[in-house]
């Protein structure tokens, strides 16, 4: 008896649209790069604290030329990947790898399970996965501004999300000898929802559900921007956050 296949909740069609208008989007000489920027510091400072030296490391997802850059000059063979150029629900095409890094790149996959068990297997004997996600209780403000505009009706808009626990879970099913799950914040300083919006489609991190919800309207719009700077300080400037969830999972 073969299990049942994992539900479809993100589209791979919307998916490849919205890396593809993000790669037109970062083009320009003030497009935002905040979460790329954020999430390679922090991996290289893991990397440090870990003491990791792979001879190997493979690198998919947002940032990952910068990150790759910064290894190369300790000397290590980087491989850089597009998440949507291999399919990451299935086994890699690569292997032997004493590190794999993913940034963003597993957040909106249907089989995480199976994403997970796959990276495992590209390890090599004593190989480190590190996988840094959006996480559950990102972008709260944009959360509630959405729900005050499609009021007594609320449409699914956002992605839902693993928290640490979950992410801890996941590691052990995926057979992983050890793993640990940490989560941080970052915390951005917004005058607009509009200007958020914008920033999250640069850095392709709008919806790819499968069910896209209906598109506001201009009411519903207007409540939305109201609601979200709610609250506002005397800048007229509300903060917004993205939980960063990191997995790190060991081979034997």
């Amino acid at each position: 008896m073969t299990d049942a296949a994992p539900p479809t909740i993100f589209s791979a069609r919307r998916r490849a649209a919205r890396a593809a208008r993000a790669q037109v989007l970062q083009q320009q000489a003030d497009a935002a790069q905040w979460l790329g920027e954020a999430m390679v510091e922090d991996m290289l400072d893991r990397i440090a604290f870990m003491r990791l030296e792979p001879a190997r490391v493979l690198i998919l997802g947002v940032g990952s030329t910068t990150l790759g850059r910064a290894l190369e000059r300790d000397g290590i063979r980087v491989t850089v990947a597009e998440p949507e150029a291999i399919d990451l629900e299935r086994p890699m095409p690569f292997g032997d790898f004493g590190l794999i890094v993913s940034l963003a790149a597993l957040d909106v996959i249907n089989d995480l399970p199976g994403a997970l068990i796959h990276q495992r297997a590209a390890l090599a004997p004593g190989g480190v996965m590190l996988a840094g996600m959006i996480g559950a209780g990102s972008l709260p403000r944009l959360r509630s501004a959405l729900l005050a505009a499609d009021g007594e009706r609320p449409a699914a808009r956002l992605h839902p999300a693993v928290d640490a626990r979950s992410g801890a879970g996941l590691l052990q099913r995926a057979g992983f000898a050890r793993q640990v799950a940490d989560a941080w914040t970052l915390r951005l300083r917004y005058g607009a929802l509009d200007t958020l919006v914008a920033d999250l489609r640069a850095q392709g991190l709008t919806s790819t559900l499968a069910d896209s919800a209906p598109p506001l309207t201009r009411t519903g719009l207007d409540r939305a921007r109201k609601a979200f700077l709610a609250d506002a300080d005397d800048d007229g400037r509300v903060i917004e956050t993205l939980e960063i969830l990191t997995l790190t999972g060991w081979k034997d």
